[in-house]
């Protein structure tokens, strides 16, 4: 499809990587796209691998399938980068981003040889550090729309504000702590 980006997350049930992809498809249909978000997983336990999948296009979005050659994909948990291929159709022209602490170089011998750009970003170390709780899905989100370029940084930052505060209206703790975590990821991308 013409100027649609596809982006595949991985992760494991818990760690918010479903969440993510729907925050994202609400966030770049608010900003006028044409959005599909939506998960794929096995049995539904904490712990168990899952996919979650976002196309966003300026054009209607007729396909409506998984992504099997994505644009971009998110890794939330390192872990399955020993059990998954996670780069298997990935656009070499797209870009992995990976929650790791390890640098770019120890990364890219689980990819399968992938040619493309990697991208890291220490999910533990940015939520630890403005939400006190390892929430990994946060800062991969802020990560994917930097790697990815697939919205106005300051248009998402304003709907992901808007969205906290409808969701966390009780609890203004949450919403500060999640409007920081989105900045401090954007800085910490590698």
């Amino acid at each position: 499809m013409k100027n649609c980006v596809e982006i595949r997350w991985h992760g494991r049930g818990g760690q918010g990587a479903k969440t993510a992809a729907l925050l994202l498809a609400d966030v770049a249909f608010k900003t006028g796209s044409y959005v599909q978000g939506f998960p794929e997983y096995g049995p539904e336990r904490m712990g168990a691998p899952i996919t979650a999948y976002n196309r966003i296009s300026p054009n209607e979005i007729r396909v409506h399938s998984n992504i099997y050659a994505p644009d971009f994909v998110v890794v939330v948990d390192e872990s399955l980068l020993d059990t998954i291929h996670v780069t298997e159709g990935l656009n070499p022209d797209g870009a992995i981003l990976i929650n790791t602490s390890k640098s770019k170089e120890d990364i890219e011998k689980h990819l399968n040889g992938y040619k493309g750009r990697v991208y890291t970003i220490d999910a533990r170390k940015v939520s630890v550090a403005c939400l006190g709780k390892y929430f990994p899905n946060t800062p991969m989100l802020a990560g994917i729309v930097k790697v990815s370029g697939v919205m106005q940084w300051d248009s998402f930052l304003s709907e992901m504000e808007a969205s906290f505060k409808h969701k966390f209206s009780s609890k203004p703790e949450v919403i500060e702590g999640n409007m920081n975590a989105l900045k401090m990821a954007f800085e910490e991308v590698k």
